[in-house]
């Protein structure tokens, strides 16, 4: 999928990029870890096999997806797993690094995903944390909660269109 953003582009991740794509998994998962009594190299074991595990179950589970980075005036920003299906553009994963993060990256890029669901009739579906900071972004960008997924809420953008077809 071509996403169309001024100062962002996007590419498939390669081998060589799986240690800055660990990076970015870590950096989303510093709050937890500074809540835990563990060492560096505990907490360091504990996000490698994490991501192991994620990656190799996006991968096994997801192949037609598009796995990029996020790339912003040239530098490695961040990630975007996104799932283009039937109906509905599913975003697996969309991370920035903190240093890209509340500076309107992440609004733009959700922004084009939409715009793009929009010209195709798809409504945009993400699972997220509960505790994750950026529920009040997607709030503030029309994803609705449609699902508790305990530890996740499921949460839905619908083009104005298909929200009115439903109501008919």
């Amino acid at each position: 999928m071509q996403l169309d953003i001024k100062g962002v582009s996007f590419r498939a991740f390669q081998d060589a990029d799986l240690t800055f794509l660990q990076s970015v998994y870590r950096s989303s998962r510093e709050h937890e870890l500074s809540l835990v009594p563990w060492t560096e190299q505990e907490k360091t074991r504990f996000i490698e096999q994490q991501f192991g595990a994620q990656h190799a179950y996006y991968q096994e589970h997801f192949k037609d997806a598009s796995f990029d980075l996020v790339i912003i005036h040239g530098k490695k920003a961040g990630r975007l797993y996104l799932d283009e299906r039937n109906d509905e553009f599913r975003i697996l994963d969309i991370a920035l690094l903190p240093g890209f993060r509340g500076q309107g990256w992440g609004s733009k890029i959700l922004a084009e995903i939409q715009r793009l669901a929009k010209i195709k009739g798809k409504r945009v579906g993400i699972h997220v944390e509960k505790n994750n900071p950026a529920m009040t972004l997607y709030l503030r960008m029309g994803f609705e909660n449609r699902e508790d997924k305990g530890v996740y809420q499921f949460m839905v953008w619908e083009p104005v269109t298909i929200k009115e077809s439903k109501k008919r």
